[in-house]
């Protein structure tokens, strides 16, 4: 029988200036326990997981695919209910939320234990490329099977962030999409509160 694993947590997702796309991953529960990541993808399509451990380093790349993989301490802070600070080895970031845009209003009016169902998210995958561009649910990485169950959307409103202590540019649009997956975050810089389901073979 098919084993599924499931992370409950948020999705942060922004562009920079110079190119460099960052999508941190905050998860309070997931099977490892509590757990933070950072994936970034360069200006040159260079894509780099940062993990804070072994497991899950190892976990997370067989279902993404990554050029390069390094262990660091990946910490998130939230000083407040807008602001998130991320450091993660080389990564400095801090990251100011604002609104919901509609979509994350219809996303709210959907009851949490239904949103998070792989049924419920397999159903809203043709709409959500339909209208998004965006996929809900696909094929990950050695035969895995992965669903995103959102709930919540907020837009990104500022962020500033460093690369070995070198400016990344300002904020600007996830373009090109990431390709660490099947799918991409949304275009616009934003945070979204999530449920991922991963189907293992």
């Amino acid at each position: 029988m098919a084993r599924r694993l499931r992370f409950d947590g948020w999705i942060l997702g922004a562009g920079t200036a110079s190119g460099t796309r960052v999508v941190v991953g905050h998860w309070p529960r997931s099977p490892l326990g509590p757990l933070s990541d950072v994936m970034v993808q360069r200006p040159d399509g260079a894509r780099l997981l940062l993990a804070p451990t072994r497991e899950a380093a190892d976990l997370i790349a067989a279902t993404y695919a990554f050029d390069e993989v390094r262990l660091v301490p990946v910490v998130v802070q939230r000083p407040d209910l807008r602001t998130w600070v991320v450091t993660a080895g080389p990564l400095r970031l801090r990251v100011t939320t604002g609104r919901r845009p509609p979509l994350g209003r219809l996303l709210r009016a959907v009851p949490p234990p239904l949103a998070r169902t792989p049924v419920w998210v397999g159903l809203l995958d043709r709409p959500a490329r339909l209208l998004t561009g965006l996929r809900t649910t696909g094929s990950a990485g050695n035969g895995r099977t992965e669903w995103y169950g959102v709930q919540d959307l907020h837009v990104v409103t500022a962020l500033d962030a460093t690369w070995d202590g070198e400016p990344l540019g300002a904020l600007a649009a996830v373009r090109p999409p990431v390709t660490f997956g099947f799918g991409s975050v949304p275009p616009r810089p934003s945070l979204a509160r999530v449920t991922t389901t991963v189907q293992l073979p």
